[in-house]
């Protein structure tokens, strides 16, 4: 992600009030994860397996917290069990969308085929943000929701935030 890019979602998260936050780093999300590994305002989670990091947020919401999850959307596949199970449990997503329109890695097309149609299976509301000024909105809307819809929101970024 664009070093610009990562500082607004890093701020976009502390004005949401979102300190909770569990990592499995991407190549393309991995300098949101140093800036929120590196400040004290986040209680940061490196986990092994997408599944294991919206369970713990899950928890962390029943404590009282809001919660993100880092990771990149191959990984949505992963999630999906945990995701189905947890369905009512606010967990925002932040997701690198891989296999996007001008994505120039091959292996990004697979991934990116699936992301939106399994979103829209699992009844996940997304966003996808692809401009720097877009990044603030996104961010307060997807908390917004995570507050009234009381289940996962996913949060997509591609075009100029990561490129």
């Amino acid at each position: 992600m664009r070093s610009s890019s990562a500082s607004l979602v890093v701020d976009a998260l502390k004005r949401n009030e979102i300190r909770f936050i569990t990592v499995l780093p991407d190549s393309w999300m991995f300098e949101v994860y140093e800036l929120v590994d590196k400040d004290p305002y986040f209680k940061v989670i490196p986990v092994t397996h997408e599944a294991e990091g919206v369970s713990i947020c899950a928890g962390a919401w029943c404590g009282g917290q809001r919660a993100a999850i880092i990771m990149e959307n191959s990984g949505l596949r992963s999630a999906t069990e945990a995701l189905g199970r947890l369905y009512c449990f606010p967990v925002l997503l932040l997701m690198s969308y891989r296999g996007d329109v001008g994505d120039r890695a091959f292996f990004g097309r697979p991934i990116g085929r699936t992301t939106e149609p399994l979103l829209q299976v699992l009844g996940i509301p997304y966003l996808t943000v692809r401009k720097e000024a877009e990044i603030e909105s996104a961010v307060r809307d997807a908390t917004q929701t995570l507050d009234t819809a009381l289940g996962p929101v996913a949060l997509l970024f591609s075009g100029e935030t990561v490129r």
